[in-house]
């Protein structure tokens, strides 16, 4: 195990370097000047001229690539060409804020689907199979920003029990604080519920048709040690790798969500860097987002051998 999370971790930094290349590739690709967008669009040649020779945006691009990487390997994220304010306090806030939306979504996601998709096994082919079912496909048909203006007429404007947009921090008060995340985390919750739910459902049926599951009944088990302790435990696996991807989606994907719902995170700072072509702020944002959609997935992996014994990996089992 300690040899396979050793590999993982060489495969990240590959992944993170390949990622480095790809995304400085790309950035540099965006339609736009920066500096004319930093200046305005009744800038003169001269003071467009003079600000590329400021931020060297003139230079060889494998020598800007280089000056980059080499920053970025002692913690310096750069500099906000529109902001002119360092690239990393900027992040940790919107990741912070991000990682609040995606922690509390996920544990809802998770104990809500999980839960929904054992009863629906339980219950298959009766009334409460065919209602999470119709559930599961709506929640897949429906885009996550109808369900956030759903949330915003009928619970903020109509009822008036949360806010409609917005974020305050902690500090004006845990009940103002949190009445400003119902509505995404409620949006972003009903948004992959479907796939978890759906996904533990199919995992179940099959595992209650296994020979095992069928071993332990005739031995006399309770049915709860037979669902949970035996079935649940690898029926989990295609689920945890849902949950992983929705992890690293949670971080870098919500950027409907959070604009919806006016929220400072990191999909909306990661959208107002590519509308004002601010490349250090694009760069590091979307490396860093690769970087947990990794660390998500090794998560995920780690999680198989913990829920599973008979996984191993790092040696070869014959």
């Amino acid at each position: 195990m300690l040899v396979y999370i050793l590999k993982r971790i060489v495969y990240i930094f590959c992944i993170l370097a390949v990622m480095s290349v790809l995304i400085f590739a790309i950035t540099q690709a965006l339609p736009g000047n920066v500096a004319r967008m930093i200046l305005g669009e009744f800038a003169t040649v001269d003071q467009i001229q003079a600000i590329e020779e400021k931020l060297r945006l003139n230079d060889p691009l494998p020598l800007q690539y280089w000056r980059w990487v080499s920053a970025l390997l002692t913690g310096d994220l750069g500099d906000s060409l529109v902001m002119e304010r360092p690239v990393a306090p900027l992040i940790s806030l919107s990741l912070q804020r991000s990682a609040i939306l995606a922690f509390m979504s996920l544990f809802c996601v998770a104990s809500i689907g999980i839960t929904l998709g054992v009863i629906a096994a339980v219950k298959h082919n009766r009334a409460p199979d065919y209602g999470i079912s119709f559930f599961s496909y709506l929640g897949i048909s429906v885009p996550e920003f109808f369900w956030g203006i759903l949330i915003i007429l009928f619970f903020a404007r109509y009822l008036g029990w949360i806010p409609a947009t917005g974020y305050v921090p902690l500090s004006e008060g845990f009940g103002t604080w949190l009445s400003h995340l119902i509505a995404p985390v409620a949006t972003l919750t009903l948004t992959l519920l479907a796939n978890i739910s759906r996904m533990t459902r199919s995992s179940m049926l099959e595992e209650l048709g296994t020979n095992y599951v069928t071993a332990a009944r005739a031995k006399g088990l309770p049915e709860r040690v037979v669902l949970f302790r035996h079935a649940l435990r690898n029926a989990l696996l295609p689920t945890i790798t849902v949950l992983a991807v929705g992890v690293g989606w949670l971080f870098g994907g919500i950027v409907v969500v959070e604009t919806v719902f006016a929220y400072p995170g990191m999909g909306r700072m990661l959208l107002f860097a590519i509308e004002h072509r601010d490349l250090p702020l694009i760069q590091a944002g979307i490396l860093i987002i690769t970087a947990i959609y990794s660390l998500s997935n090794l998560s995920a992996d780690l999680l198989y051998a913990y829920l599973n014994p008979r996984i191993r990996y790092g040696r070869t089992i014959a």
